[in-house]
């Protein structure tokens, strides 16, 4: 067994890890740019889309799952004042208006209704029958709207060579986009940005838990969450600002936390899960962190990097052995339940054989 010290992390870190982030950094740049210039150009055309450069600093509403593929939030305008309140429980309508005589099916727990009146200021455009059904402003109807209106743009001069819609299954908005160096795969999503609140979903912070401090707790809950447009019926809660207020300042106290995170993203990247659309992303390293974080709360047992990153690597090698990643947030949802199973155990394997033998990987 060839072994690994602290020398080997701090190097791989100043190599490896820094050549990503530069990479990344430029492509998320490029991305960034061309995808501003589309929903500004959508949202001239219909103005409930607002272009993403009106949605905060730090291209907050960009999550890179992979060095090649990106999730892009496009945020809607005329939708104020959310209120979450007990909406009526089942639905006999199908995507066209006609009616079931069975319910639709009730929405998993990282999803919910949404009712237009839930909504204590919204513009008449919401009311319209092209977003609503019976009352519910229906996901799938607000992506076709944006995929249609995504037609128009791409004929223009400028986006020649850049962008092309991909095929996708359901509401979805699948774009291949090409940089200066690479072929990068976005997905465009409609999301509805509440501030200011938190769903009674995700019972968070958790009775007793020491990590993160009480004040940390409340800035985080402060940044409230989105509603995305990812499904037919019913909109997914996502938690994208509270969570960059969660990994921020992370290691003030000098620990090891982020350190480990990038060491162990770029392991799965280049080692555990390769590819264009790897089974585990940076969102599930992001999520165990989370947890690990609250697991270990204290700041002595996040000082020694060696110990911190092979602790992370077996609590993930445990999670995707057994297939069950739970959600910070909403921990009644399993992050890896839609996952292909077969492909998970050939990531577990890989993750096994580093165990056995780590120092290989860093010489």
């Amino acid at each position: 067994m060839v072994e690994f010290t602290e020398e080997d992390l701090d190097f791989y870190l100043l190599n490896q890890v820094d050549l990503r982030r530069r990479q990344v950094s430029k492509t998320e740049e490029e991305v960034y740019a061309i995808v501003q210039e589309l929903t500004s150009a959508i949202s001239t055309e219909d103005s409930r889309f607002q272009p993403i450069s009106h949605s905060g600093i730090n291209n907050e509403n960009i999550k890179v799952q992979s060095p090649t593929q990106c999730f892009i939030m496009v945020p809607v305008r005329g939708l104020a004042a959310y209120t979450e309140r007990k909406v009526r429980q089942w639905r006999y309508y199908t995507l066209t208006g006609s009616k079931l005589i069975s319910p639709v099916q009730e929405p998993e727990k990282l999803h919910q209704w949404l009712e237009v009146d839930q909504f204590l200021k919204s513009s008449q455009e919401w009311h319209q029958s092209d977003v609503t059904i019976e009352g519910d402003i229906v996901p799938s109807k607000v992506v076709a709207i944006f995929k249609a209106l995504l037609e128009k743009p791409l004929q223009a001069s400028n986006f020649h060579g850049k962008l092309n819609v991909l095929e996708s299954v359901g509401p979805t908005i699948r774009l291949a986009v090409e940089t200066t160096e690479q072929h990068v795969e976005v997905e465009i999503v409609p999301a509805i940005e509440i501030a200011n609140l938190w769903p009674k979903k995700a019972r968070w912070p958790r009775f007793l838990k020491r990590w993160p401090s009480k004040e940390k707790a409340r800035t985080v809950k402060s940044f409230g969450f989105n509603l995305l447009a990812r499904s037919n019926y019913h909109w997914q809660l996502s938690f994208t600002r509270a969570e960059r207020e969660l990994l921020e300042d992370m290691d003030e106290d000098g620990g090891y936390r982020l350190r480990c995170l990038q060491v162990i993203r770029k392991m799965k990247e280049d080692y555990w899960c390769p590819g264009n659309k790897p089974v585990i992303t940076s969102y599930h390293l992001q999520t165990l962190l989370f947890w690990t974080c609250e697991k270990y709360p204290r700041s002595k047992d996040w000082k020694n990097f060696q110990k911190c990153f092979l602790r992370l690597v077996k609590k993930l090698q445990k999670c995707v052995l057994q297939r069950y990643l739970r959600h910070y947030f909403v921990k009644s949802f399993n992050l890896l339940k839609y996952a292909n199973t077969s492909e998970l155990d050939i990531t577990s394997q890989k993750i096994n054989n580093f165990l056995i033998n780590p120092g290989v990987y860093f010489h």
